[in-house]
């Protein structure tokens, strides 16, 4: 079960997930990156929505595996 931190957050999430299922509610609920309340939105990388960064480098969280220690920035 890897451990990522969202903007410093622990979270755990079962083994091959994708950051995504961090954004849900819960753990840190309430974000897209278009700022609207809401979660990832297609889960597939079409929309977008769901990016944020992960060493610097813009990602899709829908279709990114959480690997244990991760840093995401939803910023």
């Amino acid at each position: 079960m890897p451990r990522i931190f969202v903007d410093g957050k622990p979270v755990d999430l079962p083994e091959g997930a994708m950051i995504a299922a961090a954004l849900g509610d819960p753990p840190v609920a309430g974000w897209t990156a278009s700022g609207a309340p809401r979660g990832p939105l297609c889960g597939m990388g079409q929309c977008w929505e769901c990016r944020v960064r992960v060493g610097g480098r813009e990602v899709l969280s829908c279709n990114t595996k959480a690997v244990e220690g991760m840093e995401v920035f939803r910023d």
